[in-house]
């Protein structure tokens, strides 16, 4: 049987509550192996921890990360404070990378030029505890890729030596390629899927042009980003779909399931700078 990594998921929040033993051994049950659990507010590391020591404890469940985080979509309810519960959490718990972290200016009111310093002040100050810390970050980017490449080069953060994943990549060819010529992954999602997604095929075959299936690690953003053949099962996105991002992936690719699988564990080894062995 193929081996997975879901390198993002929010399979801590309270949706999955009495059934998430049982969908983790789903997911264990097609092949992955390892999921990553990513933060959204300070006031949720707690929970993350929780989840992760329960899920920790399933024989049969994927091995849990923990990667805390401030995400910029949430900044109207973030503080300053919130920083340094951060690297609280950090210091307390084991961390795979800080995540997810960026700029977001998909709603109006997140436009704002108020809101924007902030969100880049956030950004900012997590980029230097991961640098700190010499830890992955896991980006969080929407409407504003050039933007943040511009602020990855002023801090000077390079992911081919510390690490990094662009999560559930949605800009156009040339972003895709500057990101990973940056020495980032694109993490792709269960959207891959869908046939109308145009552009995010598009970038992604672009970047296997040129990069071949080295650039990439896949994702389910659970509860979000539910592949196209799940959307009869409900709303709710679970960490047994990666699975159908796997698939699309090898025949877009044109590669054969077993050499993708271990090229894709490849590659999230080297964006989470660990040595999980694929077995």
């Amino acid at each position: 049987m193929i081996r997975l990594i879901d390198t993002h998921t929010h399979f801590d929040v309270p949706e999955y509550d009495g059934l998430r033993s049982t969908l983790a051994t789903d997911a264990f049950d097609r092949g992955v192996q390892h999921l990553l659990l990513i933060g959204l507010l300070a006031k949720y590391f707690g929970r993350m921890v929780q989840v992760r020591d329960k899920l920790a404890q399933l024989k049969t469940a994927p091995m849990p990360h923990l990667a805390f985080g401030l995400h910029p979509l949430y900044v109207g309810q973030q503080h300053e404070d919130d920083l340094e519960t951060l690297a609280t959490f950090m210091a307390s718990h084991s961390t795979v990378a800080i995540g997810e972290i960026g700029l977001d200016a998909y709603q109006d009111e997140l436009k704002d030029a108020k809101v924007m310093v902030k969100q880049e002040m956030f950004f900012i100050e997590q980029i230097k505890l991961a640098k700190a810390h010499e830890l992955p970050i896991l980006l969080h980017i929407r409407k504003k890729h050039a933007d943040v490449l511009r602020i990855l080069k002023e801090q000077s953060y390079r992911a081919d030596n510390l690490g990094g994943i662009a999560h559930g990549f949605s800009g156009g060819e040339q972003e895709a390629l500057a990101f990973v010529k940056m020495g980032f992954k694109l993490g792709i999602p269960g959207q891959i899927t869908n046939l109308n997604a145009k552009k995010l095929r598009r970038a992604v075959m672009a970047v296997f042009k040129k990069y071949g299936a080295q650039a990439f690690v896949i994702e389910t953003d659970c509860p979000d980003m539910i592949p196209a053949c799940c959307h009869h099962h409900g709303r709710l996105n679970v960490p047994a779909n990666l699975i159908h991002v796997f698939d699309e992936l090898s025949l877009l690719f044109e590669m054969d399931q077993e050499v993708l699988a271990r090229q894709l564990w490849q590659n999230t080894n080297s964006a989470l700078r660990q040595e999980w062995i694929y077995e």
